[in-house]
């Protein structure tokens, strides 16, 4: 079957041929026409299959028809990270060229006035995160009463990254007469309840087994051991024995492990991009869009890369930490293996990850192998850069700005014998200086300290305890109500 025979419009199917596209893909098939038909469409179907295109494409001949008014956007879809609404956006000047629509992007990282100008213009298509749009309707400068078709995007994700208040409370924003697309490439059970108060009497599009990888992707495990250097040698040694390695997206479960492997492999010469939430927006989209032009062949990157993300010419995937939730290795090895061609995903699996790793095989329905060859770290002098990690963990006040502890012989050889300096005299003269006289309270004299109280510094004959405890008190510290005669009572 051919795009022709789908029911678009003919501008949009110009567009499309002039892309190189023939035929569509299963989900497109499917759900294209049901969008077209305004029924809602529940698509579930592997990453890297087209499930963009196959919302983009029928909304465009739909949007052929009226106008935008200010403030009111005709059209919504909701995007998990700011990445893959870029990314969206994209698609449809693409495929969008012959037509005069307003699209408008709300993402973080992007000045209100922007974006409120663009608004007041008034907006086709509104592609949005949760937060920033939410943001945005607070403040009175979007109603969504005139959305007609809402897109959630990712659902699975939007959902499992605690989005769910969020798109309650967008749902419930927009008309209850709206057509709403749900497209995603997992569906567990719970997710599957919490569609059910979105959606109307579905149309539920399944072309592949939920959680299952493309069979073009090449999949192997490497044992590691726990300490962070031993993996992060082993990836030096794939990333250098890879064959066929064009570009690769090293994945790691936190941010600080981004910017800490990030330094690891700039240090041993590797041409590398990072790629992580905390970043600026511009910082991300700079590194995103040097990948995709092949500047930079390796980049390491948290999951906001795993979802959704269209890189077709990525043939590695590596997993330096093995993702918590299963569903998450699927995403993230489907950004190789894309539009037909073959990927190969590699893991780095600790003693720690066998859980991780019993359920990820027991999710996708089968065992990733054991990949050949000994990549064992025997010592642990192996990472270089283990060294400056370790003496900077030992860092501290006591020498001061360079930080470091001596070692023993060296502090014994600098502490030990050393030849005074010209300004300084013996420590046995120094010794035998008299010191500064101690200090008396006030209304006392020098004459009046105690004269069993040696001087510091002059050395005073030893008395008895006898001659002791037969001298004289002394009072002349304490003031003189005290010294005062009392006379007992009777």
């Amino acid at each position: 079957m051919s795009f022709s025979n789908l029911g678009l419009s003919d501008k949009v199917l110009a567009a499309v041929a002039a892309t190189g596209y023939t035929n569509p893909t299963p989900i497109q098939e499917q759900a294209i026409p049901h969008v077209l038909a305004r029924r809602d469409v529940l698509g579930i179907a592997q990453t890297g299959t087209g499930k963009t295109a196959a919302f983009v494409l029928p909304m465009l001949t739909i949007l052929e028809k009226g106008r935008a008014r200010a403030r009111m956007p005709r059209t919504l879809i909701l995007e998990p990270t700011r990445e893959l609404a870029a990314q969206v956006k994209e698609n449809f000047d693409k495929y969008g060229a012959g037509q005069k629509l307003n699209v408008a992007l709300l993402i973080g990282g992007v000045s209100f006035g922007d974006q409120d100008s663009k608004l007041m213009r008034g907006v086709d298509v509104l592609i949005a995160t949760p937060g920033r749009l939410l943001d945005h309707t607070e403040r009175g400068g979007l109603l969504l009463t005139g959305v007609e078709l809402l897109v959630i995007d990712e659902a699975d994700r939007m959902l499992d990254m605690g989005f769910i208040p969020d798109i309650e409370r967008i749902c419930k924003l927009v008309p209850f007469t709206r057509q709403t697309l749900f497209f995603t490439a997992t569906m567990p059970p719970e997710i599957s309840r919490i569609t059910e108060a979105f959606l109307h009497n579905p149309a539920r599009i399944e072309v592949s087994k939920p959680a299952t990888t493309a069979v073009t992707v090449t999949q192997s495990q490497v044992p590691a051991g726990r300490e962070p250097h031993e993996k992060r040698e082993i990836l030096r040694r794939l990333l250098r024995d890879a064959k066929d390695l064009n570009n690769a997206i090293i994945f790691c479960n936190r941010k600080r492990e981004v910017a800490v492997l990030h330094k690891s492999l700039q240090k041993h010469g590797f041409s590398v991009g990072a790629l992580h939430g905390d970043m600026d927006q511009s910082a991300r989209m700079a590194a995103l869009d040097q990948f995709r032009k092949g500047e930079l062949p390796l980049l390491v990157a948290s999951d906001v890369a795993a979802r959704g993300l269209d890189i077709p010419a990525v043939s590695h995937v590596f997993n330096f930490d093995v993702p918590h939730h299963p569903d998450d290795y699927v995403h993230r090895i489907g950004r190789t293996g894309r539009a037909g061609r073959t990927g190969t995903a590699i893991s780095i699996v600790t003693p720690l990850d066998s859980k991780s790793m019993a359920a990820i095989e027991k999710l996708i329905g089968q065992q990733i192998p054991r990949t050949e060859g000994d990549y064992t770290v025997h010592s642990e002098a192996s990472d270089e850069d283990a060294a400056p990690r370790r003496s900077r963990s030992r860092e501290g006040s006591r020498d001061g700005a360079r930080g470091g502890r001596k070692p023993r012989r060296e502090r014994e050889a600098r502490h030990g014998e050393r030849e005074p300096r010209p300004d300084q005299e013996p420590r046995q003269e120094r010794a035998a200086k008299p010191e500064r006289e101690p200090r008396h309270g006030r209304g006392s004299s020098p004459q009046a300290a105690p004269s069993h109280v040696p001087s510091i510094g002059r050395a005073e004959p030893r008395r008895t305890q006898r001659e002791v405890d037969h001298e004289p008190a002394d009072h002349s510290h304490l003031p003189a109500f005290l010294l005062r005669p009392v006379r007992a009572r009777a």
